[in-house]
C-alpha cells in the first residue's frame, strides 16, 4: 500500500469517529481540534447519546485451542449463538494469524510485540534446554515489554483478569504486576476444568492459581468456564470507581485438554458426529465459502495426520465420535458462559459502549499425548461412558484438529495456516459495518495498539514512563473498524514467526513456510495464501526471484528477534518429555529413587563382604 493510502485510510477513520473522539475524558483523552462545519453540522443532526460519547469499554476474550471453523460464524456446526451476534453486530476477521502455541501468543497478545522480543520465544515445557534463559528464551514476559493492561490502567481504565494467564508466574509477572486492578489467574498451560487443583500433565509440581498476585484458595470443584466468568461479573459490580471505563481480560480453558464439559451439553450433541471428520471438514468447507470467508475454488489442504475414519471398527467409531461430542460441548458451554457475561452488561446498561474481541490463541489441538499415557492412566479414567466428566481424559487428537482448521492444513505447534490463522471478532460501537468480513492479511500484534486507540491511549515508541520498552510492532485495526477498505500492511511489508523450528515469513498475499516433522520436512516453501490458503500450490519454481527474497527477509528478521536454530535433533514432544523428567519426576522421586539405590548398593556392599569373609573361612 503506498504511504498516500494508508494515510487516507486513517484520514477516513477519523472523520467517522471524530464525534466520539473529540468528546473524550481524562488523562488519555488527546486535544481535538475543531470540527468542520460538516462535521458539526453531521454531529448535531445525529445527536449521539452520552453513552456514545465515552471511551469504551473493552471485553478482551481467548478462547484455548480453537480452530478456524469451530465457531458457528466461522463455517462451524457448533451452536455458539452468542459469539455468532457478537459477528453479526462486529466485524469478522478470515486472515488473522497467531503463534502456534498459547505462551506466545498470549505474551503477543497482552503486549503488541512480538514474542521473541517479549521473551517468550517459545513456549517453556518444549524449550530446547540450550535455548532456556537466552535472550529472547525467558520464558516469561521480560521487563522490556510493558503490558496494554498497564497502559490502559494509567489512562484511567479499570483493568481485570480472569482465566489462563500463562505469560510467567514469578512474582515480577503476575497479572498485579502487569497492570490488572484484579484478577484471578491458572498461571500454567493448563490444568483440569473441574477440578483446579489437578495438573493436566505433570509440568511440575502443582497447578498455580493466583488472586491479585498471590496464591488463591480454589474451590474444591468448579467448571472453569463458568468460574471465569463468575468471577469476572463479580468484578464488574457497582462501585467506587463505575464511572471509569474497564478493560477485562477473560481467557478461557475451554478447549484446551483435558477435553471437559457438562453432560447435558454433551448430550445434545450425540451422535452428530457420527459420519467422521472428514464430512465434518467437508461440510464446513462448503458453510465457508458461502459465508464468503475464504474462495470458493480454494483447495482444501491435505490431511495426512487425519487418518481413514472408514477403516476404523464401529467401536473405533463410536469412540471418536465421543470425542468430539465432548468437545462441541465444551465450546458450546463456553459460548454460554459469554452470553451470561454479555446478558450481565445489557443489565448493567452498559453493553452498548462495550467492544468485545474474540480470538483463539492458535489453531486446534492435533496431539494424541501417546507419551504420557502411562502417567494419565494414573491419573485419569479415558472411558468412553466417562469422557468429558469429572476425572475423564479426552483429547480430540490428529482427525478431529483437522475437522477444526478445515479447509486449513497442519494444527497447533506447527506453521501452517491450520496452527496460524483462526477466528477473530470486533464488535462494538467503533464498528461502521456490522456483519462484515475483512480478508487482508492481520495478527496478534495488532490487537493491542487497536484497542489502545479505541481508548485512545498513545502507543509506546520505545520508552515509557522514563524507561526503554519494546515499541509495538502492531497496526492499529480501528480504521477497518471505521469502515476504511484496503490492507493494513504494505504489500512489501514482512512479518515473521518462528515457534521451534517451524517458521514463517508473510509479505503481502504470499507466505514463506518452512515446517519441521510431521506436517513438512524443514524445507522452505512459498505460498500464496490469499488465493490458496489451503497451501496446496508450491510457487518457488515459478516465483524463485519472490522466492529467494523472501528467504533473505527471514533470515534478517531471524536476526533482528533473536532467533535460536533448535539442535539437528530437536523433536518438540520428546523435548516435553525431557522438561516433565527434570522438572516433575526427578524432583518428586529422585530423592526416593537416590535413597532406594543407597540401599541396594548398601546391601549389595554386604553381601559381598559376608561371601568374600565366608569365601575366606572356607580356604581356611
Amino acid at each position: 500500500m503506498r504511504p498516500g493510502r494508508r494515510i487516507g485510510l486513517w484520514a477516513a477513520a477519523a472523520l467517522l469517529l471524530a464525534p466520539a473522539w473529540a468528546a473524550g475524558t481524562g488523562p488519555a483523552a488527546t486535544t481535538a481540534s475543531a470540527p468542520s462545519p460538516m462535521v458539526a453540522a453531521t454531529a448535531a443532526a445525529s445527536a449521539p447519546s452520552p453513552t456514545a460519547l465515552r471511551r469504551p469499554n473493552i471485553v478482551l476474550m481467548v478462547a484455548d485451542d480453537w480452530g478456524f471453523s469451530d465457531v458457528g460464524a466461522f463455517g462451524g456446526e457448533i451452536d455458539t449463538p452468542h459469539l455468532d451476534a457478537l459477528a453479526q453486530r462486529g466485524l469478522r476477521f478470515s486472515n488473522f494469524h497467531v503463534a502456534g502455541s498459547c505462551s506466545p501468543t498470549r505474551a503477543m497478545l497482552l503486549t503488541g510485540v512480538q514474542s521473541h522480543r517479549a521473551g517468550v520465544g517459545a513456549l517453556r515445557e518444549s524449550m530446547p534446554l540450550a535455548h532456556r534463559g537466552q535472550p529472547g528464551y525467558e520464558g516469561s514476559l521480560n521487563q522490556r515489554v510493558v503490558s496494554v493492561a498497564t497502559l490502559l490502567r494509567d489512562a484511567g481504565y479499570r483493568t481485570y483478569a480472569a482465566g489462563k494467564w500463562n505469560v510467567g508466574s514469578e512474582p515480577g509477572n503476575r497479572p498485579d504486576q502487569r497492570g490488572f486492578d484484579r484478577s484471578i489467574v491458572q498461571g500454567d498451560t493448563g490444568s483440569d476444568n473441574w477440578q483446579p487443583d489437578k495438573r493436566y500433565l505433570p509440568t511440575g509440581p502443582q497447578v498455580d492459581w493466583f488472586e491479585d498476585g498471590r496464591p488463591a484458595t480454589m474451590p474444591a470443584r468448579f467448571y472453569s468456564s463458568t468460574y471465569f466468568v463468575d468471577r469476572m461479573i463479580g468484578y464488574l459490580q457497582p462501585g467506587p470507581d463505575s464511572d471509569k471505563p474497564f478493560f477485562a481480560y477473560v481467557a478461557f480453558q475451554a478447549n484446551h485438554v483435558p477435553v471437559q464439559a457438562p453432560q447435558a451439553s454433551i448430550d445434545k450433541y450425540r451422535g452428530r458426529y457420527d459420519a467422521g471428520w472428514h464430512a465434518v471438514r467437508q461440510a464446513r468447507r462448503e458453510r465457508i465459502a458461502a459465508m464468503g470467508l475464504l474462495p470458493r475454488d480454494a483447495a482444501p489442504a491435505a490431511t495426512p495426520m487425519a487418518g481413514d475414519w472408514a477403516a476404523l471398527t464401529a467401536d473405533e467409531r463410536r469412540y471418536q465420535a465421543r470425542l468430539m461430542e465432548v468437545y462441541a460441548a465444551m465450546a458450546d458451554a463456553m459460548d454460554h458462559e459469554v452470553g451470561r457475561l454479555v446478558a450481565h452488561l445489557k443489565a448493567s446498561g452498559v453493553f452498548e459502549n462495550t467492544v468485545f474481541v474474540f480470538l483463539s490463541d492458535n489453531g486446534p489441538e492435533g496431539s494424541d499425548y501417546k507419551g504420557a499415557r502411562l502417567w494419565l492412566s494414573t491419573q485419569y479414567s479415558r472411558d468412553l461412558d466417562r469422557l468429558g466428566g469429572p476425572g475423564a481424559y479426552a483429547v480430540p487428537g490428529p482427525g478431529w484438529a483437522t475437522a477444526s482448521a478445515s479447509p486449513l492444513g497442519a494444527y497447533k505447534f506447527h506453521a501452517g495456516e491450520g496452527a496460524l490463522r483462526v477466528p477473530l471478532i470486533i464488535a462494538g460501537p467503533a464498528v461502521a459495518r456490522p456483519g462484515g468480513v475483512h480478508a487482508g492479511l492481520t495478527h496478534v500484534t495488532d490487537i493491542a495498539p487497536t484497542l489502545l486507540d479505541l481508548a485512545r491511549v498513545s502507543v509506546p515508541t520505545g520508552r515509557y514512563q522514563g524507561r526503554a520498552v519494546e515499541p509495538m510492532r502492531g497496526h492499529s485495526l480501528l480504521p477497518l473498524l471505521a469502515g476504511a477498505d484496503g490492507p493494513v500492511r504494505a504489500d512489501d511489508a514482512v512479518l515473521g514467526y518462528e515457534l521451534s523450528g517451524s517458521a514463517a515469513l508473510f509479505k503481502g498475499p504470499h507466505k514463506l513456510v518452512r515446517n519441521l516433522a510431521p506436517f513438512g520436512d524443514g524445507r522452505w516453501r512459498l505460498f500464496d495464501i490469499q488465493a490458496d490458503p489451503g497451501e496446496t500450490q508450491d510457487l518457488q519454481a515459478r516465483q524463485p526471484a519472490l522466492f529467494h527474497a523472501m528467504q533473505a527477509d527471514y533470515a534478517a528478521w531471524a536476526r533482528e528477534h533473536g532467533v535460536l536454530p533448535v539442535p539437528d535433533s530437536y523433536d518438540p514432544q520428546r523435548q516435553v518429555s525431557i522438561h516433565v523428567a527434570l522438572n516433575y519426576f526427578l524432583p518428586t522421586y529422585g530423592p526416593w529413587a537416590a535413597t532406594v539405590l543407597l540401599l541396594a548398593v548398601a546391601a549389595g556392599v554386604v553381601v559381598w563382604r559376608r561371601r568374600r569373609t565366608a569365601a575366606a573361612s572356607s580356604r581356611a
